[in-house]
């Protein structure tokens, strides 16, 4: 069933969603606000961007241009309603297509920064994927993986531009060597974690293209407290007082 709602913690901002497909996630917003964006930030692209929760939330960053990619179609639409409704057609653009073809929209090096929340788990033929096609084209690699992500982000960056992403720990050895082969350098490194005393579950890491081999481990997020209300750190990016 289809909902309008605001998106948690920005309350000028509204959100198109399906409830039997699936909701915006807390990793949607904590990349935004994960990822570097400055002054010298002038075009950003998302890839696999659902229903648009990551451009939303960067366009409350910066003025740069953001254009988003969905391969699918339902999903698109759900997007499209959501950046009519914010008034936001004059800043983020959107396309329908396989993240694979965006070398036909653009040139090599237009990109200053790239955001990917993207499927988590490998397309194997014997893991359990939920039946809802949805579903289960946003949580396993059925329409694209990892390797592409990353080989598309190395060619439509800039050089030194960057490329923030959000992925599961148990990846993360594969992640970060991926990267590495393609010139995207890791440079900082944040691991999240249910709560104190968990391991940790996620992990952000942001590259530069072609930059130097040295990395800064940021200090770990905790989500939860232990009754299960959020760490004052969540709360801040939520803005919950």
């Amino acid at each position: 069933m289809e909902t309008i709602n605001d998106l948690v913690g920005y309350k000028n901002l509204k959100i198109f969603q399906n409830d039997d497909w699936f909701k915006f996630s807390l990793e949607s917003v904590l990349l935004p606000n994960f990822a570097s964006v400055n002054k010298s930030t002038k075009k950003i692209l998302d890839l696999c961007t659902g229903n648009a929760p990551i451009p939303l939330i960067l366009s409350t960053k910066t003025n740069a241009s953001i254009i988003g990619i969905e391969y699918q179609e339902d999903i698109f639409n759900l997007a499209e309603k959501t950046i009519k409704i914010n008034n936001l057609e004059n800043q983020i653009t959107l396309i329908n297509d396989d993240l694979k073809n965006l070398k036909k929209y653009y040139k090599s090096d237009t990109f200053d920064l790239i955001t990917v929340n993207p499927p988590y788990y490998k397309n194997q033929k014997l893991s359990t994927k939920n039946p809802d096609s949805h579903k289960a084209i946003a949580r396993h690699e059925i329409a694209t993986n990892l390797e592409e992500i990353v080989k598309v982000s190395r060619y439509l960056l800039k050089n030194g531009g960057r490329i923030a992403m959000i992925h599961k720990t148990e990846r993360f050895i594969e992640v970060i060597n991926c990267l590495q082969e393609n010139n995207l350098s890791p440079k900082r490194i944040k691991f999240i974690y249910p709560k104190e005393g968990k391991e940790s579950n996620l992990f952000m890491v942001e590259s530069i293209k072609n930059g130097k081999s040295e990395v800064i481990i940021e200090c770990p997020l905790f989500v939860h407290n232990n009754d299960g209300t959020y760490q004052n750190e969540i709360q801040k990016i939520f803005q919950i007082s």
